[in-house]
C-alpha cells in the first residue's frame, strides 16, 4: 500500500531528493528513494568538482582528458537517474548500481 500510494513522489526524488521527505515523511519507500536521489546528487557534485579541478590543473595540451571525464560523468549520472526513475515509478526498491548501498537517510 505504501509503494502504490507513493510511486510518483518516489520517482521524482531523483530530481528533488527531499520531495518524498516533505510529501510522505512516514513512507519507507519514499525515504528509500530520497536517499538514492541524495546519493546521486552528492556523487555527481563530487565528480564535477574533480573534473573542474583537473581542467584547471592540467596543461592546455591535456585538457582533452577532462573533456572525456566530463562526458563519462554526465552519462554515468544520467544512467543512474534513469535507473532510479524507472525503479521509483514502477514500485521497485532496488539499490542503484555501484552507489546504491550507501545509506544517509534511514
Amino acid at each position: 500500500m505504501d509503494i502504490e500510494r507513493n510511486k510518483t513522489t518516489a520517482g521524482l526524488a531523483y530530481f528533488l531528493f527531499f520531495l518524498p521527505l516533505a510529501a510522505c515523511p512516514n513512507s519507507r519507500y519514499g525515504r528509500f528513494h530520497a536517499n538514492q536521489g541524495l546519493i546521486v546528487l552528492i556523487v555527481s557534485i563530487v565528480f564535477w568538482i574533480i573534473v573542474f579541478t583537473l581542467s584547471h590543473v592540467l596543461d592546455w595540451q591535456l585538457r582533452w582528458i577532462t573533456t572525456i571525464l566530463s562526458v563519462i560523468t554526465w552519462l554515468s549520472v544520467l544512467a543512474l537517474v534513469i535507473v532510479g526513475l524507472i525503479n521509483g515509478f514502477t514500485g521497485k526498491a532496488k539499490d542503484l548500481p555501484v552507489i546504491g548501498a550507501i545509506r544517509l537517510i534511514k
